[in-house]
C-alpha cells in the first residue's frame, strides 16, 4: 500500500474513532511527544495525557458523530508526509443549540518503526 494510501486509513479511521467517541484509538499511532495547536483553550497541547484531556472538552460541546472529513489532501515522501483537511462538526459552544462547524485540519506525520504517526496537529477556524 502506498504511503499515501497509508496515511489516509490513518486519519480516515481516526476520525471515525473520534465520531464513536473511542479514546483509545483516538490517541493510538499519536507520538508520545505529539504537540497540538487547537481553536478553544488550551490553545497548545503537548503529549498524549494533555492532548487526551482536550477530547472532554471536545465531547462537552460536540454533537456525538458529527466529525466529518470534507476535503482531504496528503503531501508524503517515506519518512515525513503532512495532510490538510476541510472538516466538519456540530457544536454547541453558545448552549443555544447544534450547528455546523466548519474547520480546517493540518496533521503532521513521521514514520516510527515502520508505522506512520501522529506527531503533530492544527485546528483552526476562518476568523470573522
Amino acid at each position: 500500500m502506498s504511503n499515501e494510501l497509508q496515511i489516509k486509513a490513518l486519519i480516515v479511521n481516526w476520525a471515525a474513532a473520534v465520531r464513536s467517541k473511542n479514546i483509545p484509538a483516538i490517541l493510538a499511532h499519536h507520538a508520545a511527544d505529539f504537540v497540538m495547536y487547537d481553536v478553544p483553550e488550551p490553545f497548545k497541547s503537548v503529549g498524549l495525557e494533555a492532548y487526551q484531556k482536550t477530547w472532554d472538552l471536545f465531547y462537552l460541546y460536540t454533537e456525538p458523530g458529527v466529525f466529518d472529513i470534507l476535503e482531504l489532501k496528503i503531501v508524503t515522501d517515506e519518512n515525513v508526509a503532512f495532510a490538510y483537511a476541510e472538516m466538519r462538526c456540530s457544536n454547541n459552544h453558545d448552549g443555544l443549540g447544534f450547528k455546523v462547524l466548519d474547520f480546517r485540519l493540518t496533521i503532521g506525520l513521521r514514520k516510527i518503526v515502520g508505522q506512520w504517526t501522529f506527531v503533530h496537529e492544527h485546528h483552526s477556524i476562518p476568523s470573522e
